[in-house]
């Protein structure tokens, strides 16, 4: 009774989903509009994915399938603004991304036969539902994976640009220190690193004093994009301040002492539970090592 409930379930899911992929809702006005803009925003600001050698072959078969999705994703008007903001930080697209969690999932599932077939050389029967349950919870994992490497990847990043931005605000307020404007001391703070970090600030800062737009609210944009909160309390600090150098320069050296603060915190509570584990790890190989010292006398004990 049970199997025949989920196995309806199932069905009906799947003719929803396919009448849903078939017959999709047109999306109104305000929706067609954000995707247009979202669009043409994407396609200014597009920077080329990293592929690996090892997806060369199938880049094809994964771009169609990612630009597939990403499209149906667009028609839908969902914005996946996390997702979004860890493929900007980490230089990858939405379509590489979509095509590889779409394909894993499709080779979890044709890898069915082949568990079936291993479970009838094992003499285990030739039932499908034991593969059919097994592969379906790994095309879930496969689906699910790319997401968790992304943000796995992505939070060490954002890691290592706060740290840029901690440095770069002293740079700032050095050079307003040596007299230079706001604009002129935050593209000389720039120009500093070669980093992919500081050359994301340099590259906002030069298209800001391209479009004729204030330099802090490019700096706002990029946090906005790449999910940096430090960057976009920089661009609020900034449009307040902007006319006082000596009250920019303050604001500035006090968030930085209070960003290295912080970092420093961070880095202390990962070397405590770093220090913990280990200690954790040690106790567990003493007792180990115990147990086994122990057994032989134990089995004489108990054969005797």
């Amino acid at each position: 009774m049970t199997g025949a409930l989920l196995a309806g379930a199932v069905v009906g899911l799947g003719l929803y989903l396919l009448s849903r992929a078939l017959f999709p809702p047109r999306p109104g006005l305000a929706t067609r509009l954000a995707t247009f803009d979202a669009a043409r925003d994407r396609e200014l600001t597009r920077r080329p994915a990293r592929t690996s050698p090892t997806l060369e072959k199938v880049g094809g078969l994964r771009a169609r399938v990612g630009g597939t999705a990403a499209r149906y994703c667009e028609a839908r008007g969902w914005e996946l603004r996390s997702i979004r903001a860890d493929l900007a930080i980490t230089d990858r697209s939405l379509e590489a991304l979509l095509g590889t969690k779409f394909l894993l999932s499709a080779a979890a599932l044709l890898f069915i036969p082949i568990v079936t077939g291993y479970f009838a050389l094992l003499g285990l029967g030739m039932s499908f539902e034991a593969p059919l349950w097994l592969c379906g919870a790994f095309a879930v994992v496969f689906f699910f994976m790319p997401d968790m490497q992304l943000r796995h990847e992505a939070r060490g990043r954002r890691q290592d640009f706060r740290h840029v931005v901690g440095a770069f605000l002293d740079l700032v307020a050095m050079n307003l220190a040596g007299g230079r404007g706001v604009p002129e001391a935050l593209l000389a703070a720039s120009s500093v690193g070669d980093g992919w970090a500081m050359l994301r600030i340099r590259e906002a800062l030069s298209n800001a004093r391209i479009s004729g737009r204030t330099p802090w609210q490019s700096l706002g944009d990029l946090g906005d994009e790449l999910n940096v909160e430090e960057l976009r309390d920089l661009a609020g600090a900034l449009s307040l301040v902007a006319d006082d150098g000596a009250q920019i320069r303050k604001s500035l050296t006090a968030r930085a002492a209070s960003m290295r603060s912080r970092e420093l915190s961070d880095l202390v509570g990962r070397a405590n539970e770093r220090s913990q584990s280990m200690l954790v790890a040690q106790l567990l190989f003493c007792a180990a090592f115990l147990i086994f010292l122990a057994y032989p006398a134990l089995m004489r004990l108990t054969t005797s």
